[in-house]
This record gives C-alpha cells, sequence and structure tokens, in this order.
C-alpha cells in the first residue's frame, strides 16, 4: 500500500488497503472482503485482547471493530501512524473514543439504520413476553409441572390501553412507536429534540419534557438512548423507584443506562411488574439473579441477530472503506460529538 494523499477527511491509497477485522463476520462479507482488501479475519470469532488490537492498527490502514472492543483513548494513542480508518461494524460508536481518534486525524464510520426494525420487533417481543408472562410459561413446560389450564394460572396483562413510555426517540424509538400503535398503546416518548407535529401525529407519540414525570407515569418503559456522560444511568434508583408497581422497564440499548442492582431489587421486591432485558452492565457477565426471577425475560443481545441486518452492515462497512481508500469522504463518517 502506498499513500497518495492524506487529508482530515480521507486518504487515497494506491492499491488494496491493509484491512483487519476483530471478529467473524458473515460468508459473504468476509468473501467480498477478501476480493476487495489485502484482509486479515477472525476465523475462530475470539475477541481480540488490547494488545492484539494495538498491534492489528500498527499494522493496517483500517481496523473493523464491534461493539465488543474497547477502542479508548489509551489504545489510539499507541496505534501508531499507519491506522487511518476505524469502520466499526454496528450503528453504536460507544466503544470509541472519538476525541482521541479526531485528535490523531483517523476518520471514524459505522453503519446506521441496518439494525432498525430488528431492535423494534426484538423490543416488542420483549414487552409481549414480560408483560403476557409467556417465558414463565415455557419455563413451567419444561420443567414438567404444569397441571393444566386454570382460570387463574399465570395470568399477565393486556398490552392494548397500556401506556408505553420511550426514552429516546430516534430510529428504534420511533420503529418501536409505530408497533406499538398497532396494539393499541398509548405512547409518550422523551427526547433531547422534540419531533416534528407531523411526525408525532403519523406515530400517534405525545412528547412529554420532564423525564422524572415518563417515567414515573409509564406502564411499560422502553429505552433507546444512546450511551454517553449524559445517559449513564438515566434509569437510576430514584427513578426506578417512582414508577408504578405493575410498571415494566424494557432495555435493547445498552446496559449501562440503568443501575442494574436497583434494577434488581426492584424485581425481587416485587416493586415492578417485570423486566424484558437484551443488555447488560457487565456484558459478557451477567448478574445471575437476572436469570432466576421470574419476572425478567432476559436475551443473549439478539437485537440485531437477524441475517438480513448483519449482511447490510457488512455491506455498510465495505463501502465505507471503498470510499475513504478512494480518497474520499464516507458516507457514514462519525463525527466528534456525535450521538
Amino acid at each position: 500500500m502506498t499513500v497518495v494523499t492524506d487529508t482530515p477527511l480521507s486518504r487515497r491509497v494506491a492499491g488494496k488497503p491493509r484491512v483487519h477485522v476483530t471478529r467473524k463476520l458473515l460468508p459473504a462479507t468476509e468473501a467480498r472482503m477478501s476480493e476487495l482488501f489485502d484482509v486479515s479475519l477472525n476465523s475462530d470469532d475470539r475477541p481480540m485482547s488490547r494488545d492484539e488490537i494495538v498491534a492489528a492498527m500498527r499494522a493496517s490502514d483500517v481496523l473493523v471493530p464491534t461493539v465488543t472492543d474497547h477502542i479508548d483513548a489509551g489504545l489510539i494513542a499507541d496505534a501508531g501512524d499507519r491506522i487511518g480508518l476505524i469502520a466499526s461494524f454496528g450503528a453504536g460508536t460507544d466503544h470509541i473514543d472519538l476525541h482521541a481518534a479526531h485528535e490523531r486525524k483517523i476518520i471514524v464510520t459505522n453503519t446506521p439504520g441496518v439494525f432498525t426494525d430488528d431492535t423494534a420487533d426484538l423490543t416488542m417481543t420483549l414487552i409481549i413476553a414480560v408483560v403476557r408472562r409467556f417465558a414463565e410459561g415455557v419455563r413451567l413446560l419444561h420443567s414438567g409441572k404444569w397441571a393444566g389450564w386454570g382460570p387463574s394460572s399465570l395470568l399477565g396483562h393486556r398490552i392494548g390501553g397500556k401506556r408505553l413510555a420511550i426514552l429516546g426517540m430516534g430510529r428504534i424509538g420511533q420503529a418501536v412507536a409505530h408497533r406499538a400503535r398497532a396494539f393499541g398503546m398509548e405512547t409518550t416518548y422523551y427526547n433531547r429534540n422534540r419531533l416534528a407535529a407531523a411526525h408525532e401525529n403519523m406515530l400517534s407519540a405525545r412528547y412529554e419534557p420532564d423525564v422524572d414525570r415518563l417515567i414515573a407515569e409509564a406502564d411499560i418503559l422502553s429505552l433507546h438512548c444512546p450511551a454517553s456522560p449524559e445517559t449513564h444511568l438515566i434509569l437510576n434508583e430514584a427513578r426506578i423507584a417512582s414508577m408504578k408497581p405493575l410498571a415494566f422497564v424494557i432495555n435493547t440499548a445498552r446496559g449501562e443506562l440503568i443501575d442494574e442492582q436497583a434494577l434488581i431489587a426492584a424485581l425481587e421486591e416485587n416493586r415492578l411488574g417485570g423486566a424484558g432485558l437484551d443488555v447488560y452492565t457487565h456484558e459478557p457477565t451477567i448478574d445471575p439473579r437476572l436469570l432466576t426471577l421470574p419476572n425478567v425475560v432476559a436475551m443473549p443481545h439478539l437485537g440485531s441477530a437477524t441475517v438480513e441486518g448483519r449482511e447490510a452492515s457488512g455491506e455498510r462497512v465495505i463501502a465505507n472503506i471503498r470510499f475513504w481508500a478512494d480518497g474520499h469522504r464516507p458516507p457514514d463518517q462519525v463525527l466528534e460529538g456525535w450521538t
């Protein structure tokens, strides 16, 4: 690889750029990368250590990390001078220090929008499963202790008519609101920027400017915020304590949004109706109580786990690399301060 030009926007290269991928991607994505780039793939999908990522960045023009890789300021400082692009596989960028990358003139890209419907579908699945106690029913069947139908056994609640509070009304939050409307739910939301009136009408969603009121009045609270210093523990102990005794918490965004210990205590003490969780504070380690509480439906971070979504994300990564290597601004460049 020979560097032809070097600007804050791109780096045009002659020949195939050297690309290092940190996790195993879908076969079609890896095959296409192998055609286009001088690529190093992760065949066994073992998460790379910090030292391995540093070595990969020093030897490559492009790093393709995922949400499991923490690209912090110290790692970027040790990355050497060759790396010019971090083409992240996925929509989130909270695992990358954008300021440190900007200071080193390293472009960061992501793949926004490709997992919107997949995550919204999982959110609705969790809402239905936890509110109707479906997971409890499945566990009862597998235990061999089911005694048959009874008029008062495993009673859940209807979701039609319930107030769904959406905290974070970006692409995924709006997709959840769209689905909730079909189920006859009443949707309220908080977002840093209010939607246009026409958009609110289309989604049948009412803006609530007070986060505390939004949470306290919710029958079902669904979190769709990006992880940031402002949203860290946004659902804290005090806000959990303010919720209705039969309220439900759904989180398909980031584990760091919730005070997990306070949530577990409320669930154990039946101060909440239940929780549907796809993300956790210390992934892949999960507090074992979340796996045994009957009023919790726990998923292993499946929000983006569709073939279609993962293929689309791979295509966006490839497009970002090709634009950058050709000397153009990548279409999904993430600017410092983006959330």
